[in-house]
């Protein structure tokens, strides 16, 4: 089988991730979810991982510098990358919600202020429900911006909902679900189909299992 090149987004998603690959048959000899490595190689499958930044998963797919990738859906819809999405590997759940706090709910007849990681999902939903913002990107600690007056909102991916809570925050209402989904090269699916369909077919069969 050709050597395969996978990407996959540091954290949680690559700790599932690891283990969907491990389930498949893959042995990665020097992983552990303690690991502070960023490659790790499977020589019996030939597959070679690369852990990196969530945003740069899609990056590497589209450049060719990964063959594969598993990164969480909300990245491939907040930016536009020229790769394939394949499989909803229904690892990675968690929302999309907006969120702030219970006692000042937005009032949507009026220009609102929202804080986000994700400006262009943002803007697309409150656009198509008419409702008038004013759009700050943030690129961590997303709960502070209601807190110090920075929003009347935020936008963020929802878990478990525990920071939120240690925040004084609350779920107004989920945008969507949002889980990992597997992506590749589209030179790449083409000159190493049979390894990457092996690596479909594997994939999709665990899932099924899962589900």
């Amino acid at each position: 089988m050709k050597d395969i090149n996978i990407a996959l987004a540091k954290g949680r998603v690559a700790k599932a991730a690891m283990e969907l690959l491990i389930n498949c048959g893959c042995t990665f000899k020097d992983y552990s979810k303690d690991s502070r490595k960023l490659i790790f190689h499977d020589e019996k499958n030939n597959i070679k991982v690369t852990l990196v930044k969530s945003p740069d998963v899609p990056v590497y797919v589209e450049k060719g510098a990964a063959d594969a990738g598993i990164v969480g859906k909300d990245i491939l819809m907040e930016d536009k990358f020229d790769v394939y999405e394949l499989v909803n590997l229904n690892i990675g759940k968690c929302d999309m919600c907006i969120a702030g706090f219970a006692s000042k709910m937005p009032d949507y007849s009026k220009k609102i202020t929202v804080a986000t990681k994700y400006p262009h999902i943002t803007k697309e939903y409150f656009n198509k429900r008419g409702v008038l913002t004013d759009i700050i990107k943030l690129n961590g600690s997303v709960e502070l911006a209601p807190i110090i007056g920075l929003s009347d909102v935020i936008v963020d991916i929802v878990e478990s909902g525990k920071t939120l809570e240690e925040n004084g925050l609350v779920v107004f209402e989920k945008i969507m679900p949002i889980s990992a989904r597997l992506i590749t090269n589209k030179v790449s699916l083409k000159t190493k189909f049979d390894a990457i369909q092996w690596i479909i077919d594997t994939l999709e069969s665990l899932v099924e299992k899962e589900d």
